[in-house]
């Protein structure tokens, strides 16, 4: 036994308090390192944040803007550009709202609302909204997609385009872009279909397309004119592609995706819009740069909204059917107004003034590119 000091039963007392004390005091202590940047919650909450303003940076006339879009590969403007912050290296201090929507009245109703600034959607949608209001809720400033739709077939069923009468096709929504596309062509072929009930020589089975993959598995319908990823999906569960509409237009080339204003908005903040359509133009050089790197990031945030990335069996053969343009393809969306209107889902529109590119042709002048056209259908103020 030591001749001098504590005691060993002494010794051990105070050891186990100072053990009781640490443990704890650690879950505090974890805390405290965790807000400092240290531990895995703390990497998790310190990531960058893609879409958040940069107090530092150039400061514009709104402290946000809110921006919708779908998670839909033909919303990959949208979809790369914020996963990857180059919206958001534009905007300076300016913080960015995004907004996901799965359909476009719903996106519309936004905007209309003012909820939302800007968005990414169909030409069906811009044009319904635009005539609906007589021109004054909303100014297409840039395309973004063309392409990636598809019809999809049983092919056990349909073995060729004559196949289709009698059976049961699905498109996205009444009067909606692939809609109006569908009963464009079923028209063209001599055959009949009611509008407004889908029902005829084909039956247009209206159907969302988170649940078509599941009606065509069912067996309820017998084939989609759908866009992508929903196309590659069937393909994926056993259907067959009858058809690209790319093969239908003039230079394999059609709108699917444009970007919308409020013109509210576009009135009170243009520099917010120029440098939003700045970091578009960027993010579709960089797509169209770096493809496998996109692919990559476009399916990263669609995970991030649907809890799973897409499958590369369904992103692999979908990616490349999707041209990714800052041409907004005017042209095409006139003649796709005209589908509407034939449809009898829309009466003749008045379609001067829908577009307003100027801030668009700045900013393709300013990098180098060749500006891009409005067909006679630009703003005049």
């Amino acid at each position: 036994m030591p001749a001098t000091g504590t005691p060993r039963s002494a010794n051990s007392r105070s050891g186990l308090r100072r053990s009781i004390v640490a443990a704890a005091a650690l879950p505090l202590l974890i805390g405290a390192l965790a807000s400092c940047g240290y531990g895995s919650e703390a990497e998790k909450d310190d990531a960058p944040k893609a879409n958040v303003a940069d107090t530092s940076g150039k400061k514009l006339s709104a402290s946000e803007v809110r921006i919708g879009y779908f998670p839909n590969l033909t919303h990959a403007t949208a979809l790369v550009g914020l996963q990857e912050g180059l919206i958001a290296k534009e905007l300076g201090a300016t913080t960015i709202k995004p907004q996901s929507f799965n359909a476009g009245p719903s996106e519309i109703e936004a905007l209309n609302g003012g909820s939302l600034d800007i968005g990414f959607i169909g030409p069906s949608p811009s044009i319904n909204a635009y005539v609906k209001s007589k021109g004054s809720n909303l100014r297409i400033i840039s395309g973004s997609a063309s392409g990636g739709v598809k019809l999809v077939v049983n092919p056990a069923k349909i073995k060729t385009l004559d196949d289709l009468k009698g059976k049961n096709i699905a498109t996205p929504q009444k009067g909606n872009t692939q809609d109006v596309a569908f009963l464009n062509w079923i028209s063209e072929k001599g055959w009949k279909v009611d509008p407004e009930s889908g029902k005829g020589d084909v039956s247009v089975v209206r159907t969302d397309n988170k649940v078509t993959p599941d009606a065509f598995k069912s067996g309820s319908i017998d084939g989609a004119w759908v866009p992508e990823p929903t196309a590659s999906k069937l393909v994926a569960d056993g259907g067959s592609v009858l058809l690209d509409e790319t093969a239908l237009w003039p230079d394999k080339k059609f709108v699917i995706t444009n970007i919308i204003v409020s013109q509210k908005f576009l009135t009170e903040h243009a520099d917010v819009v120029e440098a939003v359509l700045t970091g578009t133009v960027k993010t579709n050089e960089w797509i169209n740069a770096n493809p496998d790197k996109a692919k990559a990031s476009a399916n990263a945030k669609l995970a991030a909204e649907g809890g799973k990335p897409l499958d590369a069996k369904v992103i692999d053969p979908a990616w490349p059917s999707i041209l990714i343009t800052d041409d907004p393809l005017a042209a095409t969306l006139k003649t796709q107004s005209e589908w509407a209107v034939k449809a009898k889902l829309i009466e003749q529109p008045d379609l001067n003034g829908i577009y307003d590119l100027k801030l668009l042709n700045k900013v393709l002048k300013a990098a180098g590119k060749p500006e891009v056209s409005d067909a006679g259908l630009g703003a005049t103020k």
